[in-house]
């Protein structure tokens, strides 16, 4: 493994330097080719402006849109063309998907719903830069929107977002315009149109360089616009103009799936697969009905004079409208058919031996695109730490974990032999979730001046107090161990009566988890446990007097009192932790 991280590192160090140096000397040969890579350059860029700008600016806009346009398949369909249309990303539309589904804001036939729209959503672009043409210069456009953005961004707040999306906007129509002169200097330099191929050879070879660009950029419009470029030039045909096209929608999902893929839980990898999965049987309809299509277009560009970067638009929305439709009755037999493929993760035993540690099922790395999504998915993932360490706590005090989901009065009394487990328990479940949950949360986008701060304060301070609770937990059943070993011993009655108290505490912070998100019920159920903590002062109380009447020596008190003080840090970590999520859900609910 070393070798390898050394042998990846070393051609990192190697390649990386060669490919630059090469890039620049051909920089220093071609005047033309500088110019296509320094517009392209600027399109990216500008592209990443705008989303950038876009998330500032909208805040959770976007994310409230998609939760409330997936009602019906038709709204999420709606909503993933005009997402697209905005954002003029239709991969990142796709993982902001992803990790909504993750955090379960959107069902997976609402997600494949809007996946389609994306689809849809991407041709909005294509026209735009097709009407456009070569011959219109955006560059007069371009600059005074370049100053004012630089200006505006100046101010700070939504101003610097929306200078940004100006910057961003401005950016592309500079690269759109020197891209043009790239090609347009390349001459017959570069003369695609003149090679002869087979029909099919040729656009399946043409429709591999699309999808190989489209890898590479990481863009399909950017794929596209170069396409538009080199077919106003006259370097490339029609139809090869249109198997690149099919190769870059197909170049999408591939990126798609892959970025979705990796760190995603299942949903997210179910939404990713079907993407690839509909792009790939729309890419198979468009070649196996090709002539239908390019006869088509054909007909409509002579009944109506359309240029071709127009057919070329007519071709991209065609065949994308078919895809659509041939899939959009099978929305739910196709999530159906996916969840038994890929099923859900089945839980790791609670159990060191033989186990796995604990890993995040919330904690998708698209969620971190928006503020908002992370916010969210990390609230999941504290659910789920809880959950866990509520099960670790049930084992210290040698009660079934399914107790905790039961009403009743009297606790069974605890199977022999005790175990001594929750050092591992911690080791292997608590402390790596805290770990993953802490390391998600640093790369989160908020700052101090954010509204989401006091939130994912809240959330520090929950997890931390589990953390204590769980450790509190371990010292807490070294002494229960020996004590409800011998239900003859002198002390056993004391400890059951300290096991059912702890057992009471994690009660309430079970409870909580079912209370509605409203404040009264909040600092109802907290007074409650407020007076269910002060119990353990009784207990002092009276242990204290039996040591008096000589009915326990000192070491079982003293052994009594110290256990009593660790039940008493758990009840306050319990007490912190239904304080912060109290203001935390509340918060939430307003």
């Amino acid at each position: 493994m070393n070798f390898a991280n050394h042998t990846k590192r070393y051609l990192n160090y190697l390649v990386l330097p060669l490919f630059a140096i090469g890039l620049g000397f051909s920089f220093w040969y071609s005047e033309a080719w500088l110019a296509l890579c320094y517009g392209l350059a600027l399109f990216l860029f500008g592209m990443q402006c705008i989303e950038e700008g876009l998330h500032s600016a909208a805040g959770g806009t976007l994310e409230r849109l998609m939760s409330k346009s997936t009602a019906t398949p038709f709204k999420g369909f709606l909503f993933g063309i005009g997402s697209t249309f905005v954002l003029q990303s239709s991969t990142l539309v796709s993982l902001l998907t992803i990790a909504f589904l993750s955090t379960g804001m959107i069902t997976l036939a609402g997600g494949i719903a809007i996946i389609f729209g994306t689809n849809l959503g991407a041709t909005t672009g294509i026209w735009l830069l097709a009407l456009a043409g070569q011959s219109v210069s955006l560059s007069p456009i371009a600059i005074p929107m370049l100053v004012f953005g630089v200006l505006v961004g100046f101010f700070g707040g939504q101003a610097k977002a929306i200078g940004r999306i100006l910057i961003g906007v401005a950016l592309i129509f500079l690269g759109i315009d020197a891209i043009k002169a790239g090609f347009g200097g390349f001459g017959e330099q570069i003369d695609f149109a003149s090679l002869q191929f087979d029909g099919a050879t040729q656009v399946l070879i043409f429709a591999g360089v699309g999808f190989l660009l489209t890898c590479v950029l990481q863009s399909s419009h950017a794929t596209l616009i170069l396409t538009l470029a080199a077919l106003a030039s006259s370097q490339i045909t029609i139809t090869q103009g249109f198997a690149i096209a099919v190769g870059s929608n197909l170049g999408s999902s591939a990126t798609t799936a892959i970025m979705g893929m990796i760190g995603s839980e299942r949903s997210g990898q179910r939404l990713a697969l079907v993407h690839l999965f509909f792009n790939a049987v729309t890419a198979l309809l468009s070649f196996v009905l090709w002539l239908p299509f390019t006869a088509l277009v054909a007909w409509i560009a002579k009944m109506t004079n359309m240029s071709v970067l127009m057919q070329l638009a007519l071709f991209h929305s065609l065949f994308n409208i078919v895809g659509v439709m041939a899939f959009w009755r099978w929305q739910e037999r196709l999530a159906a058919l996916l969840v038994r493929i890929l099923p859900d993760k089945s839980n790791i035993a609670l159990l060191p031996d033989g186990s796995q540690a604990v890993l995040p099922r919330h904690l998708d790395a698209n969620a971190l695109l928006s503020s908002d999504i992370a916010m969210r998915a990390v609230s999941k993932e504290i659910r789920h730490l809880s959950t866990l360490s509520m099960e670790v706590m049930c084992h210290a005090i040698f009660v079934p974990t399914s107790a905790l989901h039961q009403k009743t009065d009297t606790l069974p009394k605890p199977k022999l032999p005790l175990e001594l487990d929750v050092q591992a328990l911690y080791e292997w479940q608590i402390k790596p979730l805290y770990g993953e949950i802490l390391d998600f949360t640093s790369k989160m986008d908020v700052d101090e001046a954010d509204s989401r701060s006091d939130e994912l304060t809240a959330i520090h301070m929950v997890a931390f107090a589990m953390m204590g609770m769980v450790k509190d937990g371990k010292h807490l059943q070294k002494n229960m161990s020996h004590a409800l070993a011998d239900e003859a011993s002198v002390v056993y009655g004391e400890y059951s009566e300290l096991r059912a108290h702890t057992f009471g505490s994690l009660a309430y912070l079970s409870q909580a988890g079912n209370l509605a998100l409203d404040s009264n019920n909040w600092h109802k159920h907290i007074d409650e446990f407020s007076t269910h903590i002060e119990r353990t002062e009784a207990m002092r109380h009276r242990l204290l007097q039996r040591l008096r009447d000589d009915e326990l020596d000192n070491l079982h008190v003293s052994s009594l009192m110290n256990d009593i003080n660790y039940a008493r840090r758990i009840d306050l970590s319990i007490f912190e932790m239904l304080t912060s999520a109290g203001e935390m859900f509340c918060y939430k609910a307003k």
